[in-house]
């Protein structure tokens, strides 16, 4: 028995969204907690599973506001560290009419890029069922040494390995290097989740079936692919199996900020519940009905750490469509 279902180390910051005008005109931003990984266990937590964090935040009133809302959602923060000398990542999010957003980061440097290989909980990476991460903790020299040890340190512990790619063009230096270290992830992980933007990036392609086929031909431990198409929908592939499940339209978006993440963590709540090795064509078919339902409810809220749904809020759109 493990003391955690799901371990994730990452980026934890404030996402600014845009929530109208002042009465002198100028926009205002809501302070949002957000950050990818952290986003999953919140939504892993919505669903009873055990989970921490491992990352770093600043010594600042926004790394106070992470710390207190990521406890307030039940995660484990113990192995959040918080810099005095480098401040918070910040990313203001421009939000357009169909809901996509366009990021600005505050992070050069950001505490999150922070994090050092001695200050890895190496006795937690080694109690958890499963370890996420992210290429965001892989766009710098040290916090990518730390989270290639954290990857390392948890697979040789027996914990399946979730990757989400997250690409984010305006944190990396250069593309190619944004590839390399996604190419990394993707040769260490069992399950991955990757956008449309993301497996085209990869792969060169937008056809998912010649993109998932080039994938598994370079990373054959791949175990199980999601790939997630926005309102479109999403998709499973497993051994031998392919399965697609539509979006729900059902209306509300205000903005997508955490969607990916609800997705992620609903999956792996799945994987929690009924195994990885013999899911069958209507396991992926339900586990994707779940995910795309949790994903849309998000989509209707501003922020992501906060706005994660009860299953119960889940369930009630399975049921009504």
């Amino acid at each position: 028995m493990k003391r955690y279902d799901v371990v994730a180390l990452g980026e934890l910051l404030i996402d600014f969204t845009e929530n109208g005008n002042s009465d002198q005109g100028n926009p205002v931003f809501e302070a949002n907690p957000g950050g990818a990984p952290c986003n999953v266990l919140a939504m892993l937590r919505k669903l009873g599973k055990t989970c921490a964090f491992i990352g770093k935040v600043g010594d600042d009133m926004f790394g106070h506001q992470l710390k207190a809302v990521a406890e307030e959602a039940g995660i484990d923060m113990c192995a959040l560290r918080q810099d005095r000398e480098v401040h918070t990542t910040l990313a203001f999010v421009k939000t357009f009419p169909n809901g996509d957003r366009d990021f600005s980061f505050y992070r050069n440097p950001g505490a999150d890029m922070m994090l050092k290989e001695e200050e890895l909980p190496l006795e937690m990476l080694g109690n958890t069922r499963i370890f996420h991460f992210g290429t965001l903790s892989m766009t710098h020299e040290e916090v990518r040494k730390a989270t290639k040890k954290a990857v390392l340190t948890a697979k040789e512990a027996g914990a399946i390995i979730s990757f989400d790619p997250n690409l984010r063009p305006p944190l990396w230096k250069e593309m190619e290097e944004a590839r390399e270290q996604m190419e990394w992830g993707l040769s260490q992980c069992d399950v991955l989740k990757i956008s449309d933007n993301e497996i085209e990036f990869l792969t060169g392609t937008d056809d998912f079936d010649k993109g998932v086929a080039y994938i598994r031909k370079q990373f054959p431990g791949i175990r199980l692919i999601n790939v997630t198409a926005g309102p479109d929908g999403s998709y499973a592939y497993a051994p031998e199996t392919k399965v697609f499940v539509p979006g729900f339209l059902l209306g509300g978006t205000i903005e997508t900020t955490g969607a990916g993440d609800t997705f992620c963590a609903s999956v792996l709540n799945f994987i929690l519940e009924h195994g990885l090795d013999s899911l069958n064509r209507d396991d992926l078919k339900e586990m994707l009905r779940f995910a795309n339902a949790a994903a849309y409810l998000v989509t209707t809220k501003k922020g992501a750490i906060r706005s994660m749904p009860e299953r119960t809020q889940v369930e009630a759109i399975l049921n009504e469509h």
